[in-house]
């Protein structure tokens, strides 16, 4: 009974009033601190990014020819350039081939790159090493390997069919077939994407603690279970931005493919990107390639969204 008293005799206890004093505001000395250390990364983006994007932006409606260097004159002609090249038969063909070369690409990079991964996660003996060893291609000249590889695959005296002949195979056009010379092409691109994404997934598993597949092996999750439980959420984030940088530069590769075919035979490897090149280098149509490339732009900021999304998506959970 008295307990009860004294609890009710007690007073209420007081709430929290909201503060009505003003906000302190940032003092001007700090606020253009701040934009000081920002300003150097703004003006690098605003002058190398910016900059060539909105001049080619420009240069798309323009009729830019070698002229024009000399004369500084380019008639304006609104979207006739980006009429000509959607109704070039040609567009339809590179748009098909993008397509195949960046998912092929992608798919088997990504797959080849994560099984490598987590081989090399079980740390055994020269492990460093392998891995090491793994990094020769991506450190090569595209244009060095390029050439190595025309060698490698061509139909008369290269290295591929020489080794296939001593098994009684007939030399293989891998080249200079329009249905194999794309296989050719994206098998020689997906051998230079295995190094990146083998090291960047392998960087992601390391931050994989184990003391989770410790307590999940109580459970019974192992091999296969352990992987899609625990190993696949954890580098999710990792993954999202090993497929969205690799779309990103597969889409915009030319020295690969000008190395190896030069779009042909019948543009049966030519792309946007190396459709882009020809146009602004070999016939110096100049606004038709700004045309092609902002394309590419729209392409490649489209996948960036989805990566952002992606991103703040897995921060959210």
């Amino acid at each position: 009974m008295d307990a009860g008293r004294a609890h009710s005799a007690a007073p209420p206890a007081r709430r929290a009033r909201p503060s009505t004093e003003p906000r302190r505001k940032a003092h001007p000395a700090r606020y253009l601190t701040r934009w000081f250390f920002v300003a150097p990364a703004i003006l690098f983006v605003l002058v190398f990014f910016g900059y060539p994007i909105v001049q080619n932006v420009v240069m798309s409606l323009q009729n830019y020819t070698t002229t024009t260097f000399y004369t500084g004159e380019a008639p304006w002609v609104g979207f006739k350039n980006y009429t000509t090249v959607f109704t070039n038969p040609v567009f339809g063909t590179a748009v098909v081939n993008t397509v195949l070369f960046t998912i092929g690409s992608i798919v088997l990079q990504f797959g080849v790159g994560l099984g490598l991964a987590l081989f090399f996660k079980r740390h055994f003996p020269l492990s460093g090493f392998l891995r090491s060893l793994l990094l020769l291609p991506w450190l090569l000249p595209l244009i060095a390997s390029a050439a190595v590889w025309k060698w490698i695959l061509d139909q008369g005296s290269g290295a591929l069919n020489g080794f296939l002949g001593l098994f009684g195979v007939d030399p293989v056009p891998w080249l200079v077939s329009p249905s194999l010379a794309l296989i050719a092409v994206i098998g020689v691109n997906i051998w230079l994407g295995i190094p990146f994404n083998t090291t960047i997934l392998y960087t992601g598993l390391q931050a994989v603690p184990e003391e989770l597949y410790e307590a999940a092996s109580l459970d019974g999750a192992v091999g296969w279970r352990a992987f899609w439980h625990i190993t696949w959420p954890s580098i999710r984030s990792v993954v999202s931005v090993v497929i969205v940088l690799g779309v990103v530069y597969t889409l915009k590769v030319v020295d690969i493919i000008l190395g190896l075919t030069g779009g042909g035979p019948a543009n049966s490897t030519q792309t946007l990107a190396t459709w882009a090149y020809q146009n602004s280098f070999v016939k110096f149509a100049f606004g038709q390639g700004a045309a092609i490339s902002n394309v590419l732009i729209v392409v490649s900021l489209l996948f960036s969204a989805v990566y952002l999304y992606m991103n703040r998506k897995g921060v959210d959970e």
